[in-house]
């Protein structure tokens, strides 16, 4: 029975080694394949990955830069393929690796899996940046973390853009994945041994799911880099965001009331992984002022899905801006 037992532990130590260094060849191949494509900015020991758009048009100096916060499970290059070319033809964009994410470093503290957190980070980068004044658009969880960025930097903040963002708490759980991931030791052996070739053989189905019912663009895990989540840190960092998110917006909800800034809520009415009634709809009724956009026929990628839809958003709001300012100065 001994001699059994021996054998078992050391074919497993085997499959476990090969495994361990399948995903180190494959990760390396990884990050050749997709490097950094901007410039870092070093904000508190983190060291977070910028990308700077500028305007093809000449634009003022005072105008608000735009930006774009990713959701989970990706990094910049979604918002930039989505977004960030056709904003900056006419606007200044700063595309931003959120902590752990893409090319951006994090810290182990458990801090960081916090919208909160990521927000001052974010706001320390575009402080060295030396922009002031920005308008804010965060996608799913990166819509926590903007809606946390608006509400303690209001003064900084020149509009709030949400995109399927969950604003409220909700029935549901991370995953077993993310569970496990963020275990001691069992965690850290699934991260170095299983997550890599186990993710490539489910990514393809979990983007299709992430954006039903539309169909996922062509070459899209390719263009946005989506496999970068795979290595052990982006994949802990990005199941540390999930597991903890839940709680963290459950104590954000009151402060919603407080939220002050010119605000535009879209949301896919078909949305099936942050429902639109539970969280669009109800942060809508707690700010009547805010404009809320529910895209029919679109689920949770609507900056996919509806770019026109939401690019008009953000002008509408960018010229309600220049319209208040103006109306200031003459008064």
């Amino acid at each position: 029975m001994s001699e059994v037992i021996l054998f078992c532990l050391l074919a497993l130590g085997l499959i476990l080694g090969g495994l361990a260094v399948a995903t180190s060849i494959g990760i390396s191949r990884l990050e050749a394949a997709h490097p950094p494509a901007g410039q870092f900015v070093e904000v508190d020991d983190v060291r977070l990955h910028v990308v700077i758009l500028e305007p093809t048009l000449e634009i003022s100096e005072t105008e608000p830069a735009i930006v774009l916060i990713h959701g989970a499970s990706g990094n910049l290059e979604d918002m930039r393929i989505a977004l960030g070319e056709k904003l900056a033809a006419t606007h200044r964009v700063i595309l931003i690796d959120r902590p752990g994410h893409g090319w951006s470093t994090r810290p182990k503290d458990d801090d960081c899996s916090l919208p909160s957190r990521q927000a001052e980070l974010v706001a320390g980068a575009l402080e060295k940046l030396k922009v002031h004044q920005a308008i804010i658009i965060g996608h799913s969880w990166g819509g926590a973390a903007a809606a946390a960025f608006a509400l303690a930097f209001p003064d900084r903040t020149a509009g709030l853009v949400l995109l399927a963002a969950p604003t409220h708490p909700w029935p549901g759980n991370p995953g077993w994945y993310n569970k496990l991931a963020v275990l001691p030791f069992i965690g850290d052996l699934f991260l170095r041994t299983c997550v890599y070739p186990l993710g490539l053989l489910l990514i393809h189905d979990v983007s299709r799911s992430v954006f039903e019912p539309q169909a996922v663009p062509d070459n899209y895990l390719r263009r946005a880099a989506i496999q970068l989540v795979l290595r052990p840190i982006a994949f802990h960092s990005n199941a540390r965001d999930l597991v903890l998110l839940e709680k963290f917006i459950a104590g954000q909800v009151p402060r919603y009331v407080d939220l002050c800034v010119p605000t535009v809520i879209i949301a896919g009415d078909q949305d099936t992984l942050v429902s639109p009634e539970i969280n669009a709809r109800a942060l809508a009724a707690t700010l009547p002022g805010a404009k809320l956009v529910l895209l029919k026929g679109i689920g949770h990628m609507p900056h996919h899905a509806a770019p026109e839809a939401v690019t008009a958003a953000i002008d509408e709001l960018i010229e309600k801006g220049r319209y208040a300012t103006s109306g200031r100065r003459a008064a």
